[in-house]
């Protein structure tokens, strides 16, 4: 240890400022000068947190292109197949009710800055899938409906905290059953359709570590057991994915059945000789 730190001081202690106020602003004063001015890695506490941080961070970074890969597919095919519209309004649902109680409780960015993130794109997946389900109507509908709630969640005067922790209550079980319609929409078309498995990982993987930066830097219930609920339902979604992999949808499948017949052509045909009738002979 003490050969490490006499390795990495000169480094850390003559850091630019820029960098050692970003480091200063992430982790606080205490553990900025634990971690890197003294090197004491045995300080559980900091390490922790330092931990954290970083998850936290890597999760918002990953976040802003972890729907994209959905985005692409349903662009790309001009199909929602396989993907739950209820699914998605649920979730999107849930994730701006979050958004706005972390947001007024002042808690870290980086414990809750890919709800941000993963919101916008839900929005725009929902709105696709309305789309090329046929219901352009309900699409415009859903925007004017979400904009309505933006200014009554994060407005104080209009909905105040008590009644936004009610809401976040809410949110947690909206988080929960937004899984369940994708759940039973793979098993109902017997395939993933055009479901994104980069998304479905990825929630997986952010879901367990936002269980992990929870404990460490937030201390809120109602948000932990939310994660954790959403981590076991993700983890079912995961499974199907894996099961599905190569399984052709339900849909695909009765198509290839529906294979039509061809009538054969005058080349092949076999030609049936006409039967003459019975002759006559010719008394005389």
């Amino acid at each position: 240890m003490d050969a490490l730190r006499s390795a990495l001081q000169p480094i850390t202690h003559n850091l630019p400022g820029p960098i050692r106020d970003l480091g200063v602003s992430i982790i606080g004063d205490t553990c900025y000068k634990a971690l890197l001015l003294d090197v004491d890695l045995e300080n559980t506490e900091c390490v922790k947190l330092a931990v954290s941080k970083a998850l936290g961070i890597g999760i918002v970074g990953a976040s802003s292109i972890v729907k994209v890969p959905q985005i692409v597919k349903l662009v790309q095919s001009q199909s929602a197949s396989g993907v739950s519209f209820l699914s998605y309004l649920l979730e999107t649902s849930s994730y701006l009710i979050s958004l706005a109680y972390n947001y007024r409780n002042a808690f870290p960015f980086s414990t809750y800055g890919e709800t941000a993130l993963v919101l916008g794109q839900n929005v725009i997946i929902t709105v696709l899938v309305l789309n090329y389900s046929g219901r352009a109507g309900m699409a415009a509908l859903f925007v004017a409906a979400l904009a309505t709630s933006v200014v009554t969640l994060f407005n104080a005067n209009i909905l105040d905290m008590q009644k936004l922790s009610y809401l976040q209550v809410g949110a947690g079980a909206l988080g929960v059953a937004s899984k369940i319609p994708q759940i039973l929409a793979i098993w109902q078309e017997g395939g993933t359709g055009q479901l994104s498995a980069f998304a479905v990982f990825n929630y997986l993987l952010g879901s367990l570590t936002r269980i992990f930066t929870t404990l460490q830097e937030v201390d809120d219930k109602l948000i932990l057991y939310g994660f954790v609920a959403g981590f076991a339902l993700n983890l079912v979604l995961a499974l199907q994915m894996v099961y599905y992999w190569n399984a052709p949808s339900a849909k695909a499948k009765g198509k290839r059945k529906e294979v039509p017949v061809e009538a054969p052509s005058s080349a092949t045909a076999t030609a049936v000789p006409k039967s003459k009738g019975p002759t006559t002979r010719r008394r005389g």
